[in-house]
């Protein structure tokens, strides 16, 4: 009884497994057929076959078999994108596995829009302010006979009485005047109208004559009064300042090509500093100005901008710029070294990525956008300044786009390789961001 049951059961096996075979290799074909033949399509998965394959650690070796580096890590395989897909990506667009991507340290950042500012950072030298200068000539040619101010340094005030010059031509203008004065007199009551005014126009003159010639209105004054002639001329400050040159002395026969005194007024003084070129797209006149001076220590002197000029220095290739500083305790003084920092203006509504994401090949810039996970896309840029690590975009990148910040030199090699064999396999792609040159020179023949 047992025995005919086992021989029942193994032949109703036999005769299931016959069933399926012939059921798998005739029934669904023909469904398959049939489902064709109504316009439907049967999805299956394709096995891709790899294009060749790459150590994790050196992307420029590759194998076309499954191979080990030197530490015993098995090549990853890279495969190809399928060029008839109507989404397909770029051209150099790489895939990364998630392993291969963390041991390269693949790291990401999000363009963002941000306030990019940048500090001009150079070394100032302390100036004269060449607007507030005085060069002292004498109006008339003479001896001096005293220097009230004979030292270099000293602090002079406006008005301040400098020194006395003896000349003849001031004397006979004074002797003229006199005269003048002499003559109004005498005729200030002729009834003849035409006289009067003669006499009253030759005191003036007369006095507009001694005035030209720098008289002091005190000298005048005296002259007028007593009508006692002044032997000497006693000449003015005309500002107040400092001192910086004496150009005669004592005694001295002086002309007026003689500069007798420089004064300066120290109270604002320039700063000259030389900034480089790439420098110079940030600086702009008004920008703030902070300066520090070794000699006074602890203290911060605040200015502006005041000048860009317009040309570069040959030699050093940088541009000068001029700083102005109020000076009203005469601390700052000419000839003094300081460094200065120049807050230049804020570059505003810009878009700013990390500049440690560009690849400079000398002719573009391109980073590496993210398309989706462990897929980078090469995308050429322009960009702007710089500063403090980032770098402004111009065109060739979106707000919120994601773009590969380390490790994109080890995705670079790799999407020039991918380039590489995608144009061997396929000819005719060519970049469309580098035409050929000689079809342009051809198609503007043709347009000519």
């Amino acid at each position: 009884m047992n025995k005919s049951l086992i021989i029942n059961a193994v032949l109703v096996l036999v005769i299931g497994i016959s069933g399926g075979y012939w059921y798998a290799s005739h029934i669904q074909p023909s469904i398959t057929k049939s489902q064709r033949d109504n316009g439907q399509t049967v999805h299956s998965d394709k096995i891709k076959e790899p294009l060749f394959y790459r150590s994790p650690m050196n992307p420029s070796a590759t194998s076309l078999v499954p191979a080990k580096d030197s530490m015993g890590m098995d090549y990853v395989p890279v495969y190809g994108d399928d060029d008839t897909d109507a989404d397909s990506p770029p051209l150099g667009t790489v895939s990364v596995d998630p392993v291969t991507e963390q041991n390269m340290g693949v790291r990401t950042a999000i363009v963002k829009k941000d306030i990019l500012s940048h500090i001009v950072r150079a070394v100032g030298r302390v100036d004269y302010d060449e607007e507030r200068i005085v060069r002292l000539h004498p109006k008339v040619e003479g001896w001096i006979e005293t220097m009230r101010v004979d030292k270099t340094g000293e602090k002079v005030k406006r008005n301040q009485d400098l020194l006395s010059i003896y000349s003849p031509q001031l004397v006979v203008s004074q002797q003229e005047y006199i005269l003048a004065l002499n003559s109004l007199n005498a005729l200030e009551q002729s009834p003849i109208e035409d006289i009067r005014r003669g006499a009253e126009e030759l005191v003036s003159s007369s006095r507009k004559r001694l005035r030209l010639l720098d008289v002091p209105e005190h000298q005048l004054r005296h002259l007028t009064q007593d009508h006692n002639i002044h032997e000497s001329l006693h000449i003015h400050s005309p500002t107040s300042g400092i001192v910086v040159n004496i150009g005669a002395r004592e005694g001295q026969y002086v002309t007026p090509a003689t500069e007798i005194y420089m004064i300066a007024d120290l109270s604002t003084v320039w700063v000259y500093a030389d900034i480089y070129e790439n420098e110079l797209s940030w600086v702009k006149q008004g920008d703030l100005v902070e300066m520090h001076l070794a000699g006074i220590p602890g203290r911060i002197f605040r200015g502006h901008l005041a000048f860009i000029y317009p040309y570069a220095e040959a030699k050093t290739r940088t541009i000068k710029v001029r700083l102005e500083f109020d000076n009203a305790e005469l601390l700052l003084k000419p000839e003094m070294f300081a460094e200065v920092s120049i807050y230049a203006g804020q570059q505003t509504s810009a878009l700013v990525i990390p500049s440690e994401a560009i690849i400079r090949s000398g002719t573009r810039d391109k980073v590496f956008v993210v398309r989706s996970a462990g897929k980078f896309e090469p995308r050429t840029i322009t960009t702007g300044i710089a500063s403090d690590g980032k770098v402004i975009v111009l065109e060739g990148l979106e707000e919120d786009e994601e773009i590969v910040i380390s490790s994109q030199f080890l995705i670079d090699s790799e999407s020039s390789l991918r380039e590489a064999t995608t144009k061997m396999m396929n000819p005719g792609i060519q970049k469309p961001e580098e035409p050929n040159p000689l079809q342009i020179e051809q198609g503007g023949h043709q347009h000519d």
